[in-house]
């Protein structure tokens, strides 16, 4: 059986609107420095395809199992290779190249006789362990869901093409038996899915209802004084949780953290100007509130300006309060797409500072002085596996069926998210601290705005690679965002030609702007010689960043000019997700989660979309929508991703295989067809394609000689993740 799947389902007609090869005409700069208008659509105007269409995983059972024991083909239509001399290769070998997954082309294995059959000549096969438990497991949660008993369902899916909405399909059910007959299974989203609503999204993505963020026998509020101080959803909790094993107490801890704006510091070639009101607007209130006096003082022996306290800091009257609970299982990795296995996304707390009057002590709202500063704790969930990721999905997607935030609500989200933030549940990190990082965004220090990442590691000057060490946090590199201080947002040579060359050719193709563009590329400490990666970021200068000679006609281009930008914290909080759009309520001051505007804080239309079933479009911030808008509904993504890691991924067991089999490979073909994302390091292999049948039949007899244990991964663990880190 041959299954021909509509891989560029975007270009469908009626999908996108223009062909990439007839862009419009190429607006001024003026004209794009005018053209600021954003808007939100019905998401029912998207185009409906075809269910089958969007599949990219088909499931076979094999007639007779491998010698390392797999019973089932997994055939992926893989992204074009970012290397295009990889093109035509029979071979494909992805992720970590010291634990590699290799794929073999299905049409090739099918005539080898590997494979009962092939879905098309754009898809490749790894072979895997598929119990019939999961099959079974997925068809019961199908059943619970036609049912009514995990709440409202649609049977319409959103089809995102990375962070964008493009079309509109329906899921597909999956068939047991015809996977018992040796048919070609797809695996795809199920075909019915709990609504996605503002309820949900509040109980189960973005928890920031007062009862929550402001409950009394949880949180502290340093507006009123009321609550339970070190509640575990105080800030207090997670500083004091971080503390264990760096060898201080948790208010030298924090008073180490906050000092780190007093001095100039250094990352990357990057020198980072102090920024020491930090002193004025958060550590001397505090102190004064502690009952301590303070003082900030010029060290001449270090060099260094240091706080001098009479006494700790309180850490019960942090003036830093709750704004938000954030669930992000959408950045669920997968080991092959990244330096790790497939574990359950992260868990997130948004703080604002305040400095109230009176302090904790019959304040109100009003009195609050809320001040444009977010902290946000972003914590590694722990767990390795497919299994983790969705016992982890399906305590979230529970959560979305209850009525209220009642006691039983609150006290399951309290046992998730201590099981995350306790000292020990993450063993092999800095402090066994589950953190990722640390991010702040602030304005309330000095302008711009300028967002800064604190972790508990040390990170290699050259590779750049962190070692997870115990004691204080530590000032990191920004995350995919060049030094705005050497790099000129809209001039620098080196941004023009690293989006030109590494990001485009990370595009996926063929590309059709703004309805197909997605760009797999990673940002290098030093690009062209230089230091590349920034220690900070500030917003407002710059608002996104553009290659110069990035031509408009070229759908390619600009879709590789879109997704570095965007994917840098100026972009995404700025001009590139329309979080400069200052109309109406919209006021968020660069932030997508706003410190300034009470409780419930208010969300940015990136996130919402503009409420349940609409898109927020977004005119590109270099060309303006004369070239492209760029549509958001980013709860509403999450939604469907929790949901379907919840109720439709099915587990398999894959065993990758280790170096050995790469060398051995290179000295049959003379290359390895290894594809890393662009900007990578240089792999220290051979790289190219390999062609010849007799070579990939030899390759299939080796696997045995070099497995390794086998991994739990979804089936579809090969796609590419929509969302990256922000």
């Amino acid at each position: 059986m041959r299954i021909v799947v509509v891989g560029a389902v975007l270009a469908i007609s009626g999908c996108a609107k223009e062909p990439a090869q007839e862009p419009a005409p190429e607006p001024s700069r003026q004209d794009a420095a005018e053209d600021s208008r954003v808007s939100s659509t019905s998401l029912g105007e998207l185009p409906l395809v075809p269910g089958l269409s969007v599949a990219g995983t088909f499931a076979q059972k094999l007639e007779q199992p491998t010698p390392l024991g797999e019973t089932t083909a997994v055939n992926v239509k893989l992204l074009p290779p970012a290397n295009r001399l990889l093109a035509d290769s029979l071979v494909r070998v992805v992720g970590d190249p010291a634990r590699p997954t290799v794929l073999f082309h299905s049409d090739t294995l099918a005539r080898l006789g590997a494979i009962p059959s092939s879905p098309g000549p754009d898809f490749f096969t790894l072979f895997a362990q598929l119990p019939d438990s999961e099959l079974e497991r997925r068809q019961e949660n199908e059943r619970r869901l036609a049912s009514g008993e995990l709440g409202v369902t649609t049977r319409e899916t959103v089809l995102f093409n990375g962070r964008h909405p493009v079309a509109r399909y329906e899921g597909l059910p999956v068939d047991a038996a015809a996977f018992g007959w040796g048919e070609q299974v797809p695996v795809t989203i199920c075909p019915l899915l709990p609504a996605s609503t503002q309820p949900r999204w509040e109980r189960t993505l973005m928890i920031r209802d007062p009862a929550v963020v402001l409950d009394p026998a949880r949180t502290w509020d340093p507006c009123t004084g009321a609550g339970t101080k070190g509640g575990v959803w105080t800030f207090a909790h997670l500083m004091r949780e971080m503390a264990q094993g760096s060898g201080a107490r948790p208010e030298a801890f924090v008073l180490n953290w906050l000092s780190l704006w007093l001095n100039d510091f250094q990352s990357n070639g990057d020198t980072v100007p102090a920024r020491r009101k930090m002193y004025d607007e958060v550590i001397a209130p505090w102190a004064a509130a502690s009952g301590a006096t303070s003082s900030l003082e010029f060290n001449a022996s270090t060099n260094r300006w240091e706080v001098v306290l009479s006494k700790p800091l309180d850490l019960d009257i942090a003036p830093f309060r709750l704004l938000s609970i954030v669930n992000r299982i959408d950045l669920a990795s997968s080991w092959d797409y990244a330096d790790r296995q497939t574990d359950p996304g992260e868990l997130r707390f948004i703080f604002g500072l305040t400095r109230p009057s009176p302090w904790g002590s019959g304040g109100t709202e009003a009195t609050c002085n809320l001040k444009p500063f977010t902290v946000i704790f972003e914590y590694g969930v722990p767990g390795e596996g497919c299994s983790p990721v969705v016992a982890w999905a399906r305590q979230w997607a529970l959560l979305g069926t209850y009525s209220s935030f009642n006691a039983a609500y609150k006290a399951q989200l309290t046992q998730m998210t201590q099981s995350v933030v306790l000292r020990g549940r993450a063993p092999g990190k800095g402090n066994a601290n589950a953190l990722n990082q640390i991010r702040t965004n602030e304005a309330a220090l000095a302008f711009p705005w300028e967002l800064r990442e604190f972790r508990l590691a040390d990170e290699n000057p050259v590779t750049g690679k962190d070692k997870p060490s115990n004691g204080f946090l530590r000032v990191h590199t920004m995350a995919l965002t060049p030094d705005d201080a050497t790099h000129d947002s809209q001039t620098d040579p080196d941004i023009d030609s690293f989006v030109r060359t590494q990001v485009k050719n990370g595009v996926e193709q063929p590309v059709t702007v703004p309805t197909r563009c997605t760009a797999q590329f990673t940002v290098p400490r030093t690009f062209n010689g230089r230091p590349f990666l920034g220690a900070n970021s500030l917003v407002a200068s710059p608002t996104h960043w553009e290659g110069f000679s990035v031509v408009p006609t070229n759908a390619t281009e600009v879709c590789a000019r879109k997704e570095f930008s965007v994917n840098t914290c100026n972009g995404c909080h700025f001009k590139d997700t329309g979080t400069n759009d200052f109309s109406g309520t919209d006021n968020l001051a660069f932030t997508h989660v706003s410190p300034t505007s009470g409780i419930p804080a208010r969300l940015s239309r990136f996130l919402t979309g503009g409420g349940p079933g609409f898109m927020f479009a977004v005119p590109d911030a270099q060309f303006g929508s004369a070239v492209a808008s760029w549509s958001f509904a980013d709860l509403l993504r999450r939604h469907q991703r929790l949901q379907e890691l919840a109720n439709c991924t099915t587990c398999g067991w894959v065993r990758g295989l280790d170096t050995g089999y790469l060398a051995r490979m290179e000295a049959l073909a003379g290359s390895v067809p290894l594809d890393v994302p662009p900007g990578s390091p240089e792999p220290a292999l051979t790289v190219g394609p390999i062609r010849d049948v007799g070579v990939v039949k030899k390759l299939l007899e080796l696997r045995q000689d070099f497995r390794t244990q086998p991994r739990e991964v979804p089936l579809d663990f090969l796609q590419p993740p929509a969302a990256r880190v922000h």
